[in-house]
């Protein structure tokens, strides 16, 4: 493994950074993070160094101040995101665009379309409730507080811009420290393209950073990957977690994986904090989770080329069951499979179970998936002998997505993954789940026999369209709840109830 470059070193071989820029930048970075810590931080913008090596896409001009201040520039960069053809299963990368910058108090942000039209910006989640004021091809709004965004003109699903505003940097490590690998601005790289990372070590990305290897944890505890930097271009996947405890992934984006952002095999005590990843070739997973415990993730932007969080127990090597798991605060965007996904892979010969998994405050911002039977924006589609069981939803907000299911929640054999069918799904609570749309296909709750059932499945609350669906109101006494979704429901699912929030409470 190489030693990694120095600010110094990193300059002089990239050769692509004009060095007032990045001092500018490196000095915008330090005053905040001082600032911050003497908590006198006010309204404060700070602007990443030029990425090198990534590409730059012109379809957008950014421009951000603090309230009332000088307007300033953002780097606006290339996203490659995935369109399948549903009658011929080819993959043509989609272009779209990125940009991220630091700030405190309030800020102002101006966005200019430059293909032109602009007579409908939406600004996504919608949940934000973020209406900017349009002026021709230019948009502008404030923002309070840090937030992951999606600015898109005219309804474009691909040339729309992914804006990521993040809270200032705290207790930046130090260059020199022989428990830190430090990244500073600049494109680093490793003969071959991986990086292992010790125990006890902090691997720090500064804005700017370019690295262009996949980062390993293997059999280490308390590790970081932390920084404002990209991983951008692996061969492989991005991040690799196994049989790690006390990992921290927090603030780093990943562009351009060959396969998965992120997998987490056999590991306990995991954080993946305010992650954004983008990803466009096949099996291209935004975080798996196989055969771990305790794990959390938070405030994270995913839009991928296959399930954004995805939880599994035994494949391949890995073994063990999945547990007390929590994501939380994220906003997902499926272009292929689905936004969640729980229970495919598991161990038929030992059997496995996911329990105990939390699923609150997210943004489901879409869904296209046209295989009918890997649908589901929420999927369950538990087989290979595993149970899953103690699950809860709360707050889950699904905006209209082009092409899939609300729920899919199956007990099955699938040939094709498993070799034998899931042991069921057991006790699911889902709390204030909302789609508001048109394009949802028919939503699917199925057991696959009496042995391999479903029940005690619990809907309070849930609101399609803004009607709310329940047992005992707003449908003739003849007509099934689960027809206003509308829902499929087979004779292998007990106790299911929907129920509005006053009967929950009496309950």
């Amino acid at each position: 493994m190489n030693t990694p470059l120095s600010r110094r070193t990193t300059l002089q071989a990239a050769g692509v950074i004009a060095a007032a820029g990045l001092a500018g930048g490196i000095a915008g970075t330090t005053q905040a993070a001082a600032a911050e810590e003497n908590g006198t931080t006010g309204d404060r913008v700070v602007i990443h160094p030029t990425l090198p090596k990534v590409p730059v896409n012109n379809s957008f001009t950014v421009k951000v101040r603090p309230l009332g201040g000088t307007w300033q520039k953002l780097g606006v960069y290339l996203a490659k995101l995935a369109l399948i053809d549903a009658n011929t299963g080819s993959n043509k990368a989609q272009s779209s665009s990125w940009a991220a910058f630091d700030f405190s108090g309030t800020v102002e942000v101006e966005v200019t379309y430059h293909p032109g039209g602009g007579e409908k910006v939406r600004i996504r989640p919608d949940s934000y409730g973020i209406k900017p004021e349009v002026l021709g091809s230019t948009a502008r709004f404030t923002l309070d507080r840090p937030r992951n965004l999606v600015v898109q003109v005219d309804d474009k699903i691909f040339d729309c811009l992914h804006l990521f505003a993040n809270p200032l940097e705290q207790n930046v490590p130090t260059e020199g420290d022989k428990k830190v690998m430090y990244f500073g601005p600049g494109l680093h790289t490793h003969p071959d393209r991986t990086l292992k990372v010790p125990t006890g070590t902090t691997v720090y990305l500064a804005p700017g950073a370019v690295l262009m290897s996949s980062v390993i944890f293997e059999g280490v505890e308390n590790c970081r990957l932390i920084g404002r930097g990209v991983v951008y271009d692996t061969t492989g996947g991005a991040v690799f977690v196994r049989k790690c405890d006390n990992v921290t992934i927090d603030g780093v984006t990943i562009l351009n994986p060959r396969y998965e952002n992120i997998r987490v095999a056999e590991s306990n005590n995991l954080t993946i904090r305010n992650l954004r990843a983008f990803s466009h070739q096949g099996w291209g997973d935004g975080i798996q989770l196989y055969c771990s415990e305790n794990v959390t993730v938070d405030g994270c932007f995913l839009r991928t080329s296959d399930d954004c969080v995805a939880l599994y127990t035994h494949r391949w090597d890995f073994y063990g069951d999945t547990r007390n798991i929590t994501v939380k605060n994220c906003s997902l965007w499926a272009d292929v499979a689905h936004p969640i996904n729980i229970g495919v892979h598991g161990n038929s010969d030992t059997p496995e179970m996911l329990e105990n998994l939390r699923y609150e405050n997210i943004d489901i911002l879409d869904h296209r998936e046209p295989q009918v039977t890997y649908q589901g924006a929420i999927a369950f589609m538990v087989g290979d002998s595993n149970l899953v069981r103690d699950v809860r939803f709360d707050d889950i907000r699904v905006e209209d997505f082009r092409w899939g299911q609300l729920i899919h929640m199956r007990v099955e054999y699938n040939p094709k993954y498993n070799t034998s069918a899931g042991r069921g799904i057991e006790s699911v609570y889902i709390k204030d789940l909302s789609y508001n749309g048109k394009n949802a296909d028919l939503s699917i709750i199925a057991g696959l026999d009496a042995e391999h059932a479903i029940k005690d499945v619990t809907f309070e609350n849930l609101r399609v369209n803004g009607r709310v669906i329940a047992d005992s109101t707003g449908k003739p006494t003849w007509y099934l709840a689960s027809d206003g979704v509308p829902m499929f429901v087979n004779e292998h699912v007990t106790n299911l109830k929907f129920l509005t929030t006053a009967e929950a409470a009496a309950s």
